[in-house]
């Protein structure tokens, strides 16, 4: 098999990161016993200055987009049709409210050291929180539930809540991929050089890989 490190740029606030990730699942499947893939979720903020209780939706992505609200439920639409494609169901309304985010990049940060599988575990849940439940993402308790389900030590994620631990590291990984030209999410790096850009369907990302390990891209 062809070792592949994979450096998935994201945010939980972002719907097409989880449409991204399960194509990027699915790929993979197909790839079973060709690619061996060394996977890492790494911090992006898509709002680094959304204050505390956040911001009705609609209202967000008319100030920054300008998108009207039948704009938005078409591509409301459009998503949910992509993440069923996927296997992810979107809460049929929307997120309801954009929360800031930094906190769960802390504790997908811890959960890189807990062992195989835990940080894209814990991935998971965040974004079946957020974008599955509409679940509000600043409250530590529901960062703690997400914690629970992906089966990871719900005291010691406590602890990172309540202090500063991983804050500085975060920062750091999130200056690294903005002075990298990352500007939007999802990011797929591979091998430290090949990207690979938002939400694609299952086949880019297959075929994609599929030429990188194979050496057919270098």
């Amino acid at each position: 098999m062809t070792p592949l490190k994979i450096d998935f740029v994201s945010d939980i606030a972002c719907p097409w990161c989880a449409v991204g990730l399960g194509a990027l699942e699915k790929a993979l499947e197909r790839l079973q016993g060709q690619v061996q893939a060394d996977l890492h979720f790494q911090p992006f903020e898509l709002n680094p200055h959304m204050p505390p209780g956040g911001q009705d939706l609609g209202e967000h992505l008319t100030e920054k987009y300008g998108s009207t609200p039948e704009q938005q439920a078409q591509i409301r639409q459009t998503i949910a049709q992509r993440g069923a494609e996927v296997g992810f169901e979107f809460h049929p309304g929307g997120r309801g409210r954009v929360y800031n985010t930094f906190q769960a990049h802390r504790l997908l940060h811890w959960a890189e050291s807990q062992g195989a599988g835990a940080q894209h575990a814990l991935k998971k849940a965040f974004l079946e929180a957020y974008q599955g439940r509409a679940e509000c993402v600043e409250d530590p308790e529901v960062l703690l539930a997400g914690v629970s389900a992906a089966g990871l030590n719900v005291a010691a994620a406590r602890e990172v809540l309540e202090g500063e631990a991983h804050t500085a590291e975060v920062r750091e990984r999130q200056q690294f991929y903005a002075q990298a030209g990352i500007r939007s999410v999802p990011a797929i790096i591979i091998n430290d050089k090949h990207l690979i850009s938002g939400g694609q369907p299952v086949e880019v990302f297959e075929q994609a890989l599929r030429r990188i390990a194979s050496g057919e891209v270098s």
